[in-house]
């Protein structure tokens, strides 16, 4: 009996590892019709950081001393990664959500792989920000943003977006899980959104005060953004690329790890 019992453990894992690709894009179906249902999702995203551009290019601009005279260019990569961290702040809320109307619980008890409900929350934010990113670059195109980037950089830079809104999604993941209310799942995004403000997003970081110029210049944002504004204006990338790719990677590793945790904690 208990050889018996042990076979058909094996064969349903087996089963389910079989049909893990299929079930993920069950999932990322599933929240990707949420979002098409509620496209307010992504034009309230979109809404605040071309807004914000639109203030400090043609409010603020002429009394910033950037360096550049074309500012929408320097201002760009702030933007789109403000907009990001904005746009992962859905990702809790949905998985909250499920949570507290208990479809983990009912998903757990069919034969389907337990990570993929989490990768499809997952893959969805990738999705849904990439929408946010595009209608905010052809916003910017409009406003005079000129690239001089071939196309292994534009490749470089999607790729630096999306590890960024990859590492940043499962940190929303964490919240997600754990949060014992709608505010609380999503008040972690704040922070996050306010960070551009306080590196070299909008002003060099040589003009602010000397305390504030060494959290500005060792912050994931600043390295993130000097790398994608050297990669969208043709130039030279410094070593600082290394320094992006590494706390992109950093975050997501440690977010992976706890937000797996949260996950067969909540199970």
């Amino acid at each position: 009996m208990e050889m018996i019992q042990r076979q058909e453990t094996i064969q349903k894992q087996e089963t389910i590892q079989k049909h893990f690709f299929s079930d993920m894009s069950v999932m990322v179906g599933r929240s990707m019709r949420h979002i098409f249902r509620s496209m307010d999702t992504i034009i309230t995203v979109t809404i605040m950081p071309i807004g914000m551009m639109l203030l400090f290019v043609y409010v603020l601009g002429g009394a910033i001393q950037s360096g550049t005279d074309n500012y929408v260019n320097y201002l760009l990569p702030g933007i789109l990664l403000m907009a990001i961290s904005s746009g992962i702040s859905y990702t809790a809320y949905r998985l909250f959500t499920d949570v507290q109307r208990g479809i983990i619980e009912r998903f757990r008890s069919m034969p389907i792989a337990p990570s993929t409900m989490l990768w499809g929350h997952v893959l969805t934010s990738l999705v849904s920000n990439a929408l946010s990113v595009v209608v905010i670059m052809i916003v910017a195109l409009i406003m005079g943003f000129r690239s001089s980037a071939g196309i292994l950089s534009w490749l470089a830079v999607a790729g630096i977006l999306a590890l960024f809104t990859l590492a940043l999604t499962w940190v929303a993941v964490i919240p997600g899980l754990t949060a014992k209310s709608i505010d609380g799942a999503t008040a972690f995004s704040y922070p996050l959104i306010f960070l551009p403000f306080i590196s070299s997003a909008f002003v060099p970081t040589r003009s602010m005060p000397l305390v504030v110029r060494v959290f500005a210049e060792n912050q994931p944002v600043t390295a993130i953004v000097n790398t994608i504004r050297a990669l969208l204006s043709g130039q030279p990338v410094s070593n600082e690329i290394w320094i992006a790719l590494a706390w992109c990677v950093g975050i997501l590793v440690v977010a992976y790890f706890f937000a797996i945790r949260a996950y067969q904690k909540r199970v």
